[in-house]
């Protein structure tokens, strides 16, 4: 049976907070503003990050930016092979997405194949202007052809290993550990 060995601490609270507050700032510029710009945040983790960098566009905009809560379950490649019945949440996008600037919150980038299924959810509730996505965390090995526009941190990494991304709001602390499959 295999069992995860943490193998590196990438960022601890102090490196999370740093790289969102770089997000946000790279949004605001490529945006230039919060203009039709919306936050949505893929269930789990994307979630508190996304409204994380609400706040943060607040502290420098001054304008709060809405936050949405996308759950992708139903939209996954691999849905037959979660569970016999898995557990299906709540999408809560208040707000129209149609003409809106779109950025999609998630907390690892790996395969793109969450971020494809969110894609599909996206356009489900109405036709975006664009779609951007933020990652706190690209740790490569891609088999789509999706890639961030916003990355906190690069991170190479082999596919023994598993990055774990743990938020105050969901585990009770922050940090970004590597783990390796032993």
């Amino acid at each position: 049976m295999e069992t995860l060995k943490e193998k590196a601490r990438i960022l601890d609270s102090d490196g999370i907070r740093r790289a969102l507050t770089r997000i946000a700032h790279e949004i605001i510029e490529r945006n230039k503003g919060t203009d039709n710009l919306v936050l949505i945040g893929i269930r789990r983790r994307g979630v508190p990050l996304a409204r994380r960098l609400a706040e943060k566009i607040k502290e420098i905009e001054g304008s709060l930016v809405p936050v949405g809560v996308l759950d992708i379950t139903l939209y996954r490649d691999d849905l037959s092979t979660l569970a016999h019945q898995p557990v299906v949440r709540q999408t809560e996008v208040n707000f129209p997405v149609k003409g809106k600037k779109v950025v999609l919150v998630d907390d690892v980038l790996y395969t793109g194949r969450t971020i494809r299924a969110a894609l599909d959810a996206i356009m489900d509730l109405g036709r975006p202007y664009n779609i951007q996505l933020a990652a706190l965390i690209d740790r490569g090995h891609r088999e789509l052809p999706i890639r961030a526009d916003y990355v906190g941190k690069n991170v190479p990494t082999s596919r023994r290993e598993l990055v774990e991304v743990r938020l105050e709001e969901t585990d009770g602390k922050d940090e970004v550990v590597i783990q390796e499959k032993t």
